[in-house]
């Protein structure tokens, strides 16, 4: 059973307004980035299901982030199906993110009361996603369909939530093309957690880097 409620983490997605996204094979290893990500000021996370093992590895953060980290919404990207979704949603995921747009996931979500955030790059998906009751879409992936697509949605949709993912930079000339395009939130991968940086161990860079980003967001949005 999911440990915060949705328009909680939907308020969190929008007032931090990063989510940061990642998979690793080893649990240490996300563990360490995870608690990074919470002491820069991140409070929703995505773990992708991207691996053989990632199922455990998502259930031991559960188990972390409820006994370590308060107030930290842990959800699960790279959902397919419902079945999987269950899986995730009965091992206590807060939230679910898809690369598209799948109604039976939608729906299972709905019946947990959890957010489903459904991967969108047209009009037409956004409108179906909203039908089948996503409250926020995902834009991917967003270095495709860029932050023109975004502004040019929200002129027809002027409500519309969306959490812009692939491509996101954490800089400044990134982060605020998106905001003044006019994203709910984005998400950061790969940019956020470089190789090297992994590899030495150097969490306290992401820490930083997650802290710097949420500053931007901020005097973008003031």
């Amino acid at each position: 059973m999911a440990s915060i409620d949705k328009n909680t983490i939907m308020t969190l997605m929008q007032e931090v307004g990063i989510v940061p996204l990642f998979y690793h094979a080893d649990s240490g290893i996300v563990k360490e980035v995870l608690k990074a990500c919470y002491d820069g000021g991140a409070r929703v996370f995505e773990f992708t299901n991207r691996g053989e093992n990632a199922y455990d590895t998502f259930v031991v953060l559960l188990g972390y982030a409820r006994e370590s980290l308060p107030g930290m919404a842990l959800g699960i990207g790279t959902i397919y199906d419902a079945d999987t979704a269950q899986k995730f949603i009965d091992a206590g995921a807060d939230f679910i993110v898809a690369p598209f747009m799948n109604p039976e996931v939608g729906k299972v979500c709905a019946e947990a009361g959890i957010p489903w955030l459904p991967g969108i790059a047209t009009l037409t998906e956004i409108f179906q996603a909203q039908q089948a009751g996503a409250e926020v879409v995902k834009v991917f992936p967003g270095d495709v369909v860029g932050p023109g697509f975004v502004k040019a949605a929200r002129g027809p949709m002027p409500h519309l939530r969306m959490m812009v993912t692939g491509g996101v930079q954490p800089t400044p000339e990134s982060l605020r093309e998106w905001f003044e395009a006019g994203a709910y939130c984005v998400g950061l991968g790969s940019n956020l957690f470089p190789k090297e940086v992994l590899a030495a161990g150097n969490y306290a860079w992401i820490t930083d880097k997650v802290a710097e980003s949420i500053r931007l967001v901020k005097e973008i949005r003031s």
